[in-house]
């Protein structure tokens, strides 16, 4: 049932939240935030999101998190370089975007030789 702000219709209290971990990624990508970054908004993007910001920070002496703030709600990833793996997050109110289809284009850019998800269905559809 959509949401109500005086009189007008804002959106309904739904949302998709997808936890995945990614394995097998070369080392070398889970560690270049400007590929990571690129990467998580061209997904975002093709899976129906609308993009506002994305920031990143890569630690030392290795490892990045980069963050999209969507119109929807958010993505984050979370990489391990020396294991080749990642957590990614992706979480949507309503249903235009489909996290779920994120995730699936990030780990094909990303090469993942495997994936692990979890779908949580979140507030009142």
């Amino acid at each position: 049932m959509p949401t109500y702000f005086a009189g007008a219709t804002v959106g309904s209290f739904a949302g998709r939240h997808v936890l995945a971990e990614l394995h097998g990624v070369d080392a070398a990508l889970l560690d270049d935030v400007d590929f990571l970054s690129q990467s998580l908004e061209r997904a975002l993007k093709e899976a129906g999101a609308t993009v506002c910001e994305v920031v990143s920070k890569r630690f030392e002496p290795q490892g990045a998190t980069v963050l999209a703030l969507l119109a929807e709600s958010h993505a984050s990833v979370h990489t391990y370089p020396e294991r080749g793996s990642l957590f990614v997050d992706v979480f949507t109110c309503g249903r235009r975007a489909d996290p779920a289809e994120a995730v699936r284009l990030l780990s094909e850019t990303l090469g993942a030789t495997s994936v692990r998800t979890q779908t949580v269905h979140r507030g009142q559809s």
